[in-house]
């Protein structure tokens, strides 16, 4: 059984997150100042003004004890956070038990040294495939650990190739995963979550209904 917790993202914030990621890159890639920005920036500060009037007052997720309060809507982050959020780097994955697979590459707004990906960013990527192969499996729970070997210096906007292996003992989970650019390895993680119980997860509240 899928592990999920909290609520689906809307439809457009898929859009956006996809546009705030490639335009932050030509941003970052301009040679010259150009009118462009400075439309740009126009806009992005109306869009703020509009939606800070939008959302709740309160910054807080609205689970558990704030699940009927004025407090924003939590959003599932078990899978695919980069969908709709553009901090978070997107790939594609496929989950076989104990074992997945996928690949994943990097676009410039995660570059680091020259032309190389963050280190903070790979740890941050094997982190977020390792929930995610733990939720499709349906036992998951809090990383309590991520230790990350860098190799070789990991290329952006390369398409890259990533393994997961993982292990259940007296419900802590032992995962190890790594990333490869044709065959050779990049970096490793060793990623420790203990597992957690449904029942005991605090209650999302729903997005409400529009007034």
């Amino acid at each position: 059984m899928r592990w999920t917790f909290g609520v689906e993202p809307l439809s457009e914030s898929l859009e956006v997150a996809s546009l705030i990621r490639t335009v932050s890159g030509l941003v970052l890639s301009l040679e010259a100042p150009h009118p462009a920005l400075e439309r740009l920036s126009a806009d992005l500060r109306r869009a703020e003004q509009e939606l800070r009037d939008l959302v709740p007052g309160d910054p807080a997720p609205r689970i558990g004890h704030k699940a009927a309060s004025d407090a924003r809507v939590y959003l599932d982050h078990s899978r695919d956070i980069g969908a709709y959020n553009a901090c978070f780097p997107t790939y594609r994955i496929a989950v076989n038990g104990d074992r997945a697979s996928g690949t994943v590459a990097f676009p410039i707004v995660y570059e680091g040294p020259p032309g190389l990906v963050h280190g903070g960013f790979l740890a941050v990527f094997f982190d977020s495939i390792v929930q995610h192969h733990n939720c499709d499996v349906g036992l998951t729970g809090k990383t309590t650990s991520v230790a990350v070997t860098y190799r070789r210096p990991t290329p952006l906007l390369a398409e890259l190739q990533f393994e997961v292996d993982r292990s259940v003992a007296e419900r802590r989970i032992l995962s190890t995963a790594r990333l490869l650019a044709g065959g050779a390895v990049l970096c490793e993680a060793e990623v420790r979550a203990v597992v957690g119980d449904r029942t005991s997860l605090p209650e999302v509240s729903p997005r409400r209904a529009r007034t």
